[in-house]
């Protein structure tokens, strides 16, 4: 059994106010082109379709074209995708039970009542079957009336919920089984803090919505989606596949790709190989001076950082800055004083007020800088 696993599509995504669309529809027919090269028994979406619950129709276009396509190149997979926290989960659903007889199995509601079950896709090789269950996104709130409530009502926690879903379900472990989900899995022995987290990605406060990726044991493997930095949970078996394209600056010289997951007869081991995706832009970062950062004009994405000791004053600089980068997404400049704390305590060499001043005024007579002097030592007490 061979299928991709991809995910965090994030379809009508703006990067600091820049249209992606251009960027994404190349990087979506790389993925395309990808699968029909390798031709998979199936493609799995972990979750964030789109960037916003309600897409504009420009990125549901952009959607509706990727699946068509996807479905040509690859006639014979069997596409599998999740609503994620930025989906919503009612309209990925629209359409589930019609669009399932295409073998396009597009599940944005988790169970709802105690009799429903996680969606279970099974499909056949020589070895025999595999389990695909596709558990959306899922808050507590949404599913208490499968899980339950605690003895004080109260919801549980997001482990205790996603826990309870899972062991709900008849897993036979003598076949194949895959998970297909889209939450914070934190691995075993780390905290919340030790994951690096980008800047795209929407974090809970105090990080309660972790779930501990032991609960992932009973599966083969676990095609997650969620984190946007390619990352492994548990060994190779459960895995992020990250972003197919960066969404913030923080992703900045990530590698982007798709994991081909490749699945012999029940253990044996799974196969993974991450397949390069190139984007039309890269996202950078450029440090240095005027002179150094401008010698670096490219086509690229990027974010300046200006490290000039001394203050520029030069009136086109943006304008200079703009023109070599066409793609500019921002101008920072880092801290021109910076306190040296190896001098310890009471030892900092505070600037003179006066001489604050007069670099700040710039163009002050001698009258004004003579009345400035004045005021300043009538502020210190110096007569």
């Amino acid at each position: 059994m061979k299928f991709l696993h991809l995910s965090d599509l994030h379809i009508g995504l703006k990067l600091m106010n820049r249209d992606l669309r251009e960027d994404q529809e190349y990087i979506l027919h790389q993925i395309v082109e990808t699968a029909r090269q390798e031709q998979p028994d199936a493609v799995v979406i972990a979750g964030d379709i789109y960037d916003k619950a309600v897409p504009s129709a420009e990125a549901v276009e952009v959607f509706d074209r990727f699946t068509a396509e996807l479905t040509a190149a690859a006639p014979d997979a069997v596409i599998m995708m999740i609503s994620g926290n930025h989906d919503s989960a009612p309209r990925v659903n629209c359409f589930r039970s019609v669009l399932a007889k295409q073998n396009l199995h597009m599940v944005g509601v988790p169970p709802q009542t105690p009799d429903e079950y996680i969606e279970k896709v099974t499909l056949q090789d020589a070895h025999g079957s595999v389990n695909f269950y596709l558990l959306p996104f899922v808050k507590p709130s949404m599913v208490k009336a499968v899980v339950g409530t605690d003895e004080n009502g109260n919801n549980f926690s997001y482990d205790e919920t996603v826990r309870r879903l899972l062991a709900r379900e008849k897993i036979n472990e003598k076949e194949r089984n895959v998970l297909v989900s889209h939450q914070f899995y934190l691995p075993a022995g780390k905290g919340a803090e030790d994951v690096e987290r980008m800047d795209s990605e929407i974090r809970t406060v105090g990080n309660i919505d972790e779930v501990g990726a032991d609960v992932l044991a009973p599966f083969d493997y676990a095609a997650l989606g969620h984190i946007h930095k390619p990352m492994s949970v548990s060994g190779e078996t459960c895995r992020y596949c990250g972003t197919p394209l960066a969404c913030s600056v923080s992703e900045a010289g990530q590698q982007k790709g798709i994991i081909r997951v490749e699945m012999g007869a029940k253990g044996t081991e799974v196969k993974t190989t991450v397949l390069p995706l190139r984007p039309l832009r890269e996202v950078r970062v450029i440090r240095g001076t005027l002179a150094e950062v401008l010698e670096q004009a490219c086509g690229d994405y990027v974010t300046v950082v200006l490290t000039d000791k001394a203050d520029l004053d030069v009136i086109d600089m943006q304008e200079r800055i703009r023109i070599a980068f066409p793609y500019l997404l921002e101008i920072r400049r880092e801290n021109l004083r910076q306190a040296n704390y190896e001098e310890g305590p009471g030892m900092l060499t505070m600037p003179d007020p006066f001489e604050l001043c007069c670099s700040f005024l710039r163009e002050a007579d001698e009258d004004e800088m003579e009345i400035l002097r004045d005021v300043i030592h009538t502020v210190q007490g110096v007569k």
